[in-house]
């Protein structure tokens, strides 16, 4: 359920600062599949990766965070 939330807000961030998965999957140096599956909730994200997700989307940890 928590990474299901983690994946929602981080394909909203993804989406409104213009990235397309493939892309921002390089931009993370991770796999589009990697990627899908993080977003879809079927893979949470460790740490460095979430902290490298807000520094690409500009955004803070917190914002990313699900409530």
């Amino acid at each position: 359920m928590e990474a299901e939330k983690w994946g929602r807000r981080i394909r909203a961030y993804r989406k409104l600062k213009g990235y397309t998965q493939e892309s921002f999957a390089k931009e993370l140096g991770v796999s589009v599949s990697i990627l899908g599956e993080i977003e879809r909730g079927n893979r949470m994200p460790d740490e460095r990766l979430i902290n490298r997700i807000a520094e690409f989307l500009d955004v803070g940890i917190d914002e990313l965070t699900p409530q």
